[in-house]
């Protein structure tokens, strides 16, 4: 199975720590300081360019007995708060930031700390708080004096956008702060946010002008973070071209650099991408090596894309080597990271997709509350004027009620209308991956506490690239809705079904005895393979895999429900397709 979804999303993390760092002056170095404001400022200047040098500043600016003011500690403050989001202790540097913001009453650094806050929130997966804080920037933008306080704010807005998968509006943040850039001033910054964005759009190619010219201009400036990042950048569109070589001679060219600069980000970055580069080469022990020490180097907590992709190597060549224990739990962990990974995407559209209704619905606010204003104020002018005038005053207010009325009754209607998008797969007219697992995960918790039994059934159509390969996207499509209706024929009326992914679907039975729960897969399985799609006199035959699991076996745990099914599922297809597997409980129990 290969990987799914777009490489590179990582990537966009790998960024977060760069984002403010737009002075162009350089940094001088000394034993002694005589300027704690200048040597601030300097210190701040060097923080990719330099990154060991500007770690040793801090240190020796924390040992020296200078004066420092007011302004130059909450600086000094901010610095540190920089150092530890860049060392990856987000939990600390959120807590720092907020505190800056609050009590600094330094407008550059809280506008800066703002940024690097929403950019830890996105990069933690708490894209509503990163998306409220963008929203707010934004608003503030036209505020903002040319300067580069205003750069930074760009920047930031660029990277954000472009981490909740909004490419447009990341390219024209990105492109107001390359216009931005003073004459003389490097562009490595705006041109590097301008790469991301391009790349997030998936209009980049590793030979691309302004990649070429993004890698020349940071390597001018002397910032070698950048220029890896870059590097990482091209080494992923090599991936993407089929071109695996060059991604191994572009990361061995930037190795000795990123060890230096000890960027965590970079790190876990630049092995992921040797694993599969390597794998794409055939050289399945060094693809395992390098794979194994991404996951080494970033721990195991958590969602993410880059342990997906590293689960994926080690599934895939450990299937090649015929180990077949040892592919199932990597392929085990990979599925959870992928889904991981699906829902965490959603997320990011959907908490865009709130805000912006909820920057609407403000919108309409303020703009009903400015006309019931308009309206007392005439109401006051119109109660000194004669009876006539007050007729005219009466017909102006029901006109100004009606209009706040139904502005009110639009927008909750287009609240509904996107509640319903937002829950249903738009293809099959099923719950979405997102909220099925949800409803599941509500039904299993009230069926434990009754107490009462349910199945969880893992279905998949076999060969369904064939299908899609030989007669087309929209026959597949055709086969997916087809195939969805099939299953509910067979499903009780208080069954859930909702599309996984692809051609996966999910199906939960309550009050299901796991026997029953067999039979009803049976069933399903039985009537797809009997029922091949004729369309356009093109008859297309569809079969499906299925995995049952049952709280009888397996608990009332979504997530242990999920993988038994899951393992079931993987057993039909590895056992020939076409039949029902049972959870593992009993690997008797199968239907063909």
């Amino acid at each position: 199975m290969a990987p799914t979804g777009k490489h590179g999303r990582w990537l966009l993390a790998a960024l977060a720590a760069l984002l403010l760092c737009v002075h162009p002056a350089a940094a001088s170095t000394g034993d002694q300081i005589t300027d704690a404001h200048a040597f601030l400022d300097q210190t701040e200047a060097i923080r990719t360019k330099d990154h060991p040098q500007f770690v040793q500043r801090l240190k020796q600016i924390h040992q020296s007995a200078v004066a420092l003011s007011d302004k130059d500690r909450w600086h000094l403050r901010y610095l540190d708060t920089w150092e530890a989001m860049f060392e990856g202790n987000y939990p600390a540097s959120r807590e720092q930031f907020q505190q800056i913001i609050r009590d600094s009453h330094d407008p550059s650094l809280a506008a800066k700390s703002s940024a690097l806050l929403a950019m830890s929130y996105a990069v933690n997966h708490d894209y509503g708080k990163a998306v409220e804080l963008a929203n707010r920037l934004s608003a503030q933008l036209p505020d903002i004096p040319e300067g580069d306080t205003r750069q930074q704010v760009l920047g930031f807005l660029a990277q954000a956008f472009n981490f909740v998968g909004h490419t447009d509006l990341a390219l024209k943040y990105a492109r107001m702060m390359l216009s931005g850039t003073p004459a003389g001033e490097s562009t490595c910054y705006p041109q590097l946010l301008e790469v991301f964005a391009l790349s997030g759009g998936k209009t980049l190619a590793s030979d691309s002008n302004e990649l070429r010219s993004a890698i020349e201009s940071c390597t001018s400036a002397g910032q070698p973070v950048s220029v890896n990042a870059l590097r990482l950048v091209q080494g992923d569109r090599f991936l993407a071209e089929k071109q695996p070589a060059k991604t191994i001679a572009t990361l061995d060219r930037i190795a000795a650099s990123i060890q230096t600069n000890n960027y965590k980000a970079h790190l876990i970055s630049a092995m992921t991408m040797r694993a599969r580069a390597d794998e794409q080469l055939g050289l399945d022990d060094q693809a395992m090596q390098a794979a194994s020490k991404a996951l080494a180097i970033g721990g195991l907590d958590g969602v993410s894309e880059w342990q997906r992709d590293a689960y994926g190597v080690l599934y895939r060549v450990s299937k090649r080597k015929g180990n077949a224990a040892a592919a199932l739990d990597y392929y085990e962990h990979y599925v959870e990271q992928d889904r991981g990974y699906l829902n965490d995407v959603s997320a990011r559209s959907l908490a865009f997709q709130l805000a912006k209704q909820q920057m609407t619905l403000k919108e309409l606010e303020t703009d009903a509350l400015r006309k019931q204003n308009s309206i007392l104020k005439l109401q006051q002018a119109l109660n000194a004027k004669a009876v006539e005038t007050s007729r005219l005053y009466i017909a102006l207010l029901l006109i100004g009620l009606t209009g706040i009325a139904l502005w009110l009754f639009r927008t909750t209607r287009s609240q509904l209308r996107f509640k319903r998008m937002a829950t249903r797969d738009g293809l099959t007219g099923t719950l979405n991956h997102q909220h099925f697992m949800g409803e599941c995960g509500r039904r299993l918790s009230a069926l434990e506490k009754r107490p009462g039994h349910a199945c969880l059934i893992w279905i998949d159509l076999d060969h369904f690239k064939q299908i899609n390969d030989t007669h087309g996207h929209a026959i597949g499509d055709a086969a997916l809705r087809h195939s969805v209706a099939i299953c509910q024929q067979q499903l009780r009326p208080g069954d859930l079904i909702g599309r996984l992914g692809g051609e996966e679907f999910g199906i939960l039975l309550g009050d299901c005895p796991r026997e029953q729960a067999i039979a009803i897969a049976d069933r399903i399985r039985l009537a797809i393979e009997a029922s091949p799609m004729v369309l356009d006199e093109a008859v297309v035959s569809i079969s499906a895999s299925i995995g049952v699991a049952s709280t009888t076996t397996s608990g009332h745990e979504l997530q242990r429900l999920c993988r038994d099914a899951d393992a079931a599922l993987y057993r039909a297809k590895r056992a020939g397709r076409n039949r029902v597997v049972a959870d593992a409980d009993d690997r008797d129990a199968v239907c063909a």
